[in-house]
């Protein structure tokens, strides 16, 4: 598992020009259950259109799943029915980490984590594959056992360090960098905007529970404009822009050590296709 180069991979796929012009939306129950549609159609070059459909439900284990279907475009033909649940996990942690690379502070140290799923592993694994260097300090929330089968998976890294939590406020306070991976939320996380310590980034995978950062943190940005148009407060952020643009250069990310920033990282289907279109390749040209 080269997760650098899932990390390298996100980066140049954020700033291709891919057409990810569909997102169709079908809601049983909105509280329990959401599913998903993502066509997408690679460049002409690849000859590959696919479709990612995504279903969320409440109570099962994992609560997100997905699969991919994988076409030539060329001719229509089917070329492969793909589980894309390891392909989801990884490419939203890399995905996630390159946001972190990108928007973290000069001095960040503490890496707080609440959801400990699949995710969440992903996202630290990216993390601590990226800069194998570096020691981290991680925080966990503590939710059932999910924080010590978290730590036994990372007992052989040597770079990161980490303790456990019981409180949210304990969780938020003086981390630089806080990664939320949980999939549902009643009401906000967080409640204090004051716990919120300037140059800290936010990174909520999956959006919910921290509506309130929406209205305050200086710098909003997000994978697509259309995932968070529809957000309550969109009309509010101080700023936003697209995390791609400031891979290429078009726009300014983190000016200083002092900005709260805000990333939200949805994810865009065609990365899961261009993903699925590679493992494909990989295997039928053994």
């Amino acid at each position: 598992e080269r997760t650098d180069d899932i990390a390298e991979l996100s980066a140049q796929t954020a700033t291709a020009e891919f057409v990810d012009n569909i997102r169709a939306t079908g809601k049983l129950s909105l509280a329990d259950y959401d599913q998903f549609a993502m066509p997408c159609l690679l460049p002409s070059d690849k000859e590959r259109f696919g479709v990612k459909v995504v279903s969320r439900i409440l109570g099962r284990t994992p609560s997100l799943s997905s699969d991919i279907l994988l076409y030539n475009s060329a001719n229509g033909e089917l070329l492969a029915l793909i589980n894309a649940d390891w392909i989801t996990s990884m490419r939203t942690g890399a995905v996630a980490t390159l946001a972190i690379k990108t928007l973290r502070s000069s001095s960040a140290r503490k890496y707080s984590f609440i959801g400990l799923g699949n995710t969440a592993r992903a996202t630290l694994l990216c993390l601590l594959s990226s800069f194998p260097d570096e020691i981290f300090q991680v925080v966990l929330f503590r939710y059932k056992d999910q924080a010590e089968y978290f730590i036994d998976y990372f007992r052989t890294f040597g770079n990161v360090v980490f303790s456990v939590v019981d409180t949210m406020e304990e969780l938020v306070e003086d981390a630089d960098v806080l990664v939320s991976c949980i999939t549902d939320a009643d009401g906000l996380l967080i409640g204090n905007d004051a716990l919120f310590k300037p140059g800290i980034l936010l990174v909520p995978v999956h959006t919910r529970g921290f509506q309130n950062c929406d209205l305050f943190f200086d710098k909003v940005f997000a994978d697509d404009t259309e995932h968070v148009r529809s957000f309550r407060y969109f009309n509010q952020f101080k700023w936003f822009n697209e995390i791609g643009d400031v891979l290429d250069g078009t726009c300014r990310g983190r000016e200083n050590d002092k900005e709260r920033i805000l990333s939200y990282n949805i994810g865009l289907g065609l990365h899961d296709v261009f993903f699925a279109s590679n493992i494909y390749d990989m295997i039928t040209n053994r």
